[in-house]
């Protein structure tokens, strides 16, 4: 039989570890999002079976964010990351490629971040009104 502070200390193990998780995912999201931003133009003409490159890119940094939105942050960080969010999107609305030399790579990286970090925001925007509505 297990007493009720071991299966706390379980519990608490299992959510560290699945926070431990998220991060390293986030990192992953980020630098796929970056590195992936220099190489566009190379990535636009690549074919994955049925799917093209830009698709199997977009399907995995969502894939990435919302697993980061899901099981990475805590009560302090939700604030902070949906203003971060939401500075990130308006930023992505800027033209960037006016900006000569590097516009199209950093529009190209930006892209690529909001669509990582967007499923993140929309997540951790419903479990905030979940929470605010349960209270």
């Amino acid at each position: 039989m297990v007493s009720k502070h071991g299966s706390k200390s379980f519990v608490a193990k299992e959510k560290i570890e699945l926070h431990r998780v998220a991060h390293y995912t986030f990192f992953l999201g980020l630098l796929v999002a970056i590195i992936t931003g220099f190489f566009y133009d190379s990535i636009r003409g690549v074919d994955v079976g049925t799917f093209s490159g830009p698709q199997v890119l977009v399907t995995s940094l969502v894939f990435l964010g919302f697993v980061v939105g899901l099981f990475n942050l805590t009560a302090k960080e939700t604030m902070p990351f949906l203003v971060a969010s939401i500075a990130l999107m308006l930023a992505g609305i800027v033209n960037l490629s006016l900006i000569p030399a590097v516009g199209f790579l950093l529009r190209d990286i930006l892209s690529n971040i909001v669509v990582f970090v967007v499923p993140g925001a929309i997540i951790l925007g419903m479990k905030t009104i979940w929470k605010l509505a349960s209270d």
